[in-house]
Protein backbone atom coordinates (compact mmCIF):
# COMPACT_ATOMS: atom_id res chain seq x y z
CA UNK A 1 0.00 0.00 0.00
CA UNK A 2 2.93 2.75 0.66
CA UNK A 3 3.96 2.48 -3.08
CA UNK A 4 0.06 3.48 -4.00
CA UNK A 5 0.42 6.27 -1.64
CA UNK A 6 4.10 7.36 -2.83
CA UNK A 7 3.76 6.94 -6.52
CA UNK A 8 0.07 8.92 -6.38
CA UNK A 9 2.01 11.61 -4.80
CA UNK A 10 4.90 11.62 -7.04
CA UNK A 11 2.34 13.51 -9.40
CA UNK A 12 0.51 16.30 -9.98
CA UNK A 13 0.35 18.37 -6.78
CA UNK A 14 1.71 15.71 -4.77
CA UNK A 15 5.44 17.36 -4.75
CA UNK A 16 4.39 19.74 -1.76
CA UNK A 17 3.40 16.43 0.48
CA UNK A 18 6.11 14.30 2.25
CA UNK A 19 5.28 10.99 3.94
CA UNK A 20 7.04 11.11 7.81
CA UNK A 21 7.82 8.29 9.68
CA UNK A 22 8.74 8.99 13.25
CA UNK A 23 9.23 6.44 15.94
CA UNK A 24 7.26 6.90 19.21
CA UNK A 25 7.92 5.43 22.72
CA UNK A 26 4.55 3.91 24.24
CA UNK A 27 3.75 5.35 28.00
CA UNK A 28 2.29 2.50 28.72
CA UNK A 29 4.17 -0.70 28.04
CA UNK A 30 7.60 0.43 27.13
CA UNK A 31 6.79 -0.63 23.80
CA UNK A 32 8.15 1.06 20.53
CA UNK A 33 5.23 2.53 17.60
CA UNK A 34 5.49 4.13 14.84
CA UNK A 35 3.81 6.90 13.34
CA UNK A 36 3.19 7.50 10.06
CA UNK A 37 1.56 10.62 7.98
CA UNK A 38 1.49 12.81 5.09
CA UNK A 39 2.25 16.12 5.56
CA UNK A 40 2.96 19.45 3.97
CA UNK A 41 6.49 20.37 3.24
CA UNK A 42 6.28 23.03 5.48
CA UNK A 43 5.01 21.39 8.51
CA UNK A 44 7.58 18.57 8.75
CA UNK A 45 9.60 20.18 11.43
CA UNK A 46 6.77 20.77 13.47
CA UNK A 47 5.40 16.93 12.98
CA UNK A 48 8.97 15.76 14.30
CA UNK A 49 8.85 18.29 17.16
CA UNK A 50 5.62 17.96 18.50
CA UNK A 51 5.45 14.56 20.67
Amino acid sequence: MAKKVVATLKTGSGKVFTKCIKLVKSDKTGAYQFKEEIVHNDHVKDFFTKK
